[in-house]
């Protein structure tokens, strides 16, 4: 049997652990039609909660209905390639290319020249508005997903901001779905280009509850004949964190690894070890790559904590004052790296993160501030 797990960034889940509520405005909003709630809505979260399988839960609801899904990644060139998406639907569900002319006919040869009309360009919104009008006679609409709106050219996404709010305003079937990490998304609010955007749903995404995650590893493992106890559940589940994508890593592994059928004590710390491991080279690193040094520093001082760190101690282990300090506190915060459990106190947002920068101290760049 194929491992049921499917630990690989924005790989379908074999159960969506914990958001089985997250898309019920947008499946509400399906039926509603133009200007429902729900079918302009933001996802947020930090690196590996689930953003983009969001986004493919809800194409599959969308299909489900009847609607036509235009999806993509916010990269340079996004509203060429969406246009072409939408050209591609018309094409399947309109009247089709003209019929060719004949330019030309030689008897000899039994061959007939012909030659297609030329092509009429047109724009997004000009699309959108002939796709919507065929759709929107059957009683289903457009659904436009974008993923990793923190690579989006600002022009491109007020193109696409202002098509959408066009064809809101024209009562069409139209609904956008976006995702993002939470300071790219935050940045995008606050700028005059996206000012429609500000009253899209947000669906923040966290962790999954530990409960929720023992029982649907519970469920999985007894679907594929795998034999595993009550407590080694609960330590699978708490290795997790409740971190979406660490629940497939862990998951994988511990499966992987079972010994005809069954998972040992051994095999299950192999596999949580496995799965931390490979958290640290793709998400971790990721998310590193992204900081300033001086976000890094910070980080690397909150490490040195067992548990949530003083927002005053950091300061000082900075060499800096708390005003400076606060600055990238609420950087990372919005990067979804860290959060604040309380007032003057903050905690990692993605597990063994403490760890790794624990065990690569020496490899992550950091800075020492003077005090200011």
């Amino acid at each position: 049997m194929r491992n049921p797990f499917k630990p690989t960034a924005g790989a379908r889940p074999p159960l969506l652990v914990g958001r089985e509520h997250s898309l019920d405005m947008f499946e509400e909003g399906l039926g509603d039609g133009s200007g429902a709630p729900g079918l302009l809505t933001i996802f947020t979260g930090p690196r590996g909660v689930g953003k983009t399988v969001m986004l493919s839960q809800a194409e599959d609801i969308a299909r489900a209905h009847g609607w036509a899904v235009v999806s993509d990644t916010a990269t340079p060139g996004l509203i060429g390639r969406l246009s072409r998406g939408i050209q591609k639907h018309l094409d399947e569900l309109g009247d089709g290319p003209k019929g060719r002319r004949i330019t030309g006919i030689t008897i000899a040869g039994n061959a007939i020249a012909t030659q297609l009309p030329s092509e009429v360009k047109k724009d997004l919104r000009e699309l959108a508005n002939d796709l919507t009008d065929i759709l929107d006679r059957s009683q289903t609409g457009l659904v436009i997903t974008v993923d990793e709106i923190h690579a989006v050219d600002r022009a491109e996404l007020s193109d696409l901001a202002a098509v959408v709010q066009h064809l809101i305003r024209e009562d069409r079937p139209i609904s956008l779905l976006l995702a993002g990490i939470p300071r790219a998304v935050s940045d995008l609010l606050n700028e005059d280009v996206s000012t429609f955007l500000r009253r899209a749903d947000r669906v923040e995404l966290k962790d999954v509850p530990i409960n929720d995650v023992e029982r649907a590893l519970a469920e999985i493992f007894d679907s594929t004949n795998v034999a595993i106890t009550t407590g080694q559940l609960r330590r699978a589940a708490e290795a997790t964190g409740g971190y979406p994508f660490l629940i497939q890593l862990v998951g994988y592994h511990v499966w992987r690894l079972a010994a005809r059928g069954v998972v040992t004590d051994e095999t299950l710390a192999e596999g949580i070890e496995a799965a931390r491991r490979r958290l640290g080279n793709t998400v971790i690193e990721a998310a590193l790559s992204d900081l300033s040094d001086i976000d890094r520093t910070y980080l690397l001082k909150m490490a040195e904590d067992d548990g949530s760190s003083k927002t005053s101690v950091i300061a000082k282990r900075m060499g800096a004052s708390d005003k400076y300090a606060s600055v990238y506190r609420s950087r990372l915060i919005d990067a979804g790296i860290i959060y604040a459990p309380a007032r003057g106190l903050v905690e990692f947002a993605i597990p063994w993160l403490r760890e790794y920068l624990r065990d690569h101290a020496a490899s992550v760049h950091a800075v020492h501030l003077p005090d200011s």
